[in-house]
């Protein structure tokens, strides 16, 4: 079978730091894995066609938060490529229209004005409370860690991925289309992306596989790496006894 390159997607203000733990655990299962930067691209489909074009060839692709929907972006636009898919504390569906859009718009604007005002580690340090398990917010080194990633993106970053989020698109046509495995995973306690969405997702896939990972929120790559790392490489020894799906 061709070679696959194995791309781990980064979410909202994230860089390779998110996926950095989840890579060790993995050992060679992660050897010439590739985390793609989104810079400041505007746009869902901006960001998945970057990476396309960035990383050549057969593509074995996880998604985390943001990340997943771009995962989705890059299926829809280049099927034949992305030959396995993995989708971690994310979601599928454009913003609701009404009052509830609204109100997530008003959500992340806040978390924009504290960003432009304040700057980025102030705003990081509050979001991060709602980022992962209670029982993590006392662990310094998590928490350092998330704020520090966080810091190193501008409020321009910032900016333009809140933009690319709220313009997101319904990507139900998309999961429909496939028929082979792709997995799901999320934190047990993700706020963000809760439970009840992944299971919404695993619905419109027959082949899906849902792991809940106990005792993480919404930045289970980072608060536990060692069972992410053990669904990803799952993925990727199930996926290799398969054909590629299409």
């Amino acid at each position: 079978m061709t070679a696959t390159t194995l791309v781990l997607v980064p979410g909202l203000m994230c860089d390779e730091a998110v996926w950095s733990d989840v890579r060790v655990h993995m050992g060679v299962a992660a050897h010439g894995s590739v985390v793609p930067d989104h810079g400041l691209c505007q746009d869902i489909e901006g960001m998945a066609v970057q990476i396309l074009q960035s990383v050549p060839g057969s593509l074995a692709v996880a998604g985390h938060s943001m990340g997943g929907r771009v995962a989705l972006e890059m299926r829809r636009l280049a099927p034949e490529r992305v030959r396995r898919l993995a989708l971690l504390d994310t979601g599928y569906l454009a913003r609701p229209e009404g009052p509830a859009g609204q109100v997530e718009a008003d959500k992340r604007q806040a978390l924009l004005n504290i960003a432009l005002k304040e700057g980025v580690e102030s705003m990081a340090r509050i979001w991060a409370q709602s980022m992962v398990h209670p029982s993590r917010l006392t662990d310094t080194t998590l928490m350092d860690g998330i704020v520090a990633m966080f810091s190193r993106r501008t409020p321009a970053h910032f900016a333009n991925q809140i933009q690319a989020l709220l313009a997101r698109p319904d990507a139900s046509q998309t999961l429909q289309s496939i028929v082979g495995p792709v997995y799901l995973l999320c934190g047990a306690q993700d706020s963000w992306s809760p439970v009840a969405q992944h299971q919404a997702m695993r619905d419109l896939l027959p082949h899906s596989v849902l792991t809940v990972i106990e005792s993480a929120g919404h930045m289970a790559p980072m608060e536990q790496p060692e069972s992410v790392a053990q669904v990803l490489s799952e993925w990727l020894n199930y996926s290799s006894l398969l054909a590629d799906f299409v």
